[in-house]
């Protein structure tokens, strides 16, 4: 299996100086009215997919729109385990991530925790899912020091063997690109959207399209 490891002009002095021209008693003095904004698509009409490079195996089909299967993870940080069904009427953000050696992991924390500062509040739950790839043997101390790298205060489980990473993604797809993948659940537990892997960094295109994601979603009535 091949896995990838892996921001007017000046104006003349004499228009500057100019002084300006009357105002016609007709015309308005006020600001002018704003144009509506345009509205966001629905998470139905949206994307089901963001990042990745082309040429390797993107296909989300019977993942998007599907409910995940369950996971089998631990231990766990930050929280008391969790399964799927704990998280019903949240929407949640799974990402696997490894250590900080991985400069993808390191550039996505900064998102991971805006996301979740910014959305907690409102219904959104950010899990972490750590897989290991180091060549030392997974230790969970190490782990914990990691969080605390990164800064990391949602929950975090364990992910050994990459058993549900392999459920979720890898199994019967020997091309995907990245491992650490993200996944969006809506309310229901079904996954409505997909980021590929790699590096998912604040102020991106790719970020802008998973918090407007995660907004509708909020936004959207439980089922």
């Amino acid at each position: 299996m091949l896995v990838r490891l892996l921001s007017l002009p000046l104006a003349g002095l004499a228009l500057a100086c100019a002084s300006p021209e009357p105002v016609p008693a007709s015309a308005p003095t006020g600001p002018a009215p704003a144009e509506p904004a345009a509205p966001a698509p629905s998470p139905e009409s949206a994307p089901p997919t963001s990042g990745g490079d082309p040429g390797f195996d993107h296909d989300v089909s019977g993942v998007v729109g599907a409910p995940p299967p369950a996971w089998d993870v631990g231990p766990w940080y930050n929280s008391p385990p969790l399964t799927p069904a704990d998280l019903r009427g949240k929407v949640v953000l799974v990402r696997w991530f490894m250590s900080p050696s991985c400069p993808l992991c390191s550039a996505t924390a900064p998102a991971l925790k805006a996301l979740d500062e910014r959305y907690r509040s409102r219904g959104l739950v950010v899990v972490g899912m750590y897989h290991h790839k180091d060549d030392e043997p997974l230790d969970p101390a190490a782990v914990k020091g990691y969080l605390s790298h990164f800064g990391y205060s949602f929950p975090v489980a364990i992910d050994p063997d990459w058993r549900t990473l392999k459920r979720w993604w890898i199994d019967g797809h020997p091309k995907r690109q990245y491992t650490s993948v993200s996944f969006l659940l809506d309310r229901a537990g079904l996954v409505r959207h997909v980021h590929l892997g790699g590096q998912l960094a604040p102020d991106t295109p790719e970020f802008a399209t998973v918090e407007g994601r995660v907004r509708a979603l909020l936004d959207e009535p439980a089922r």
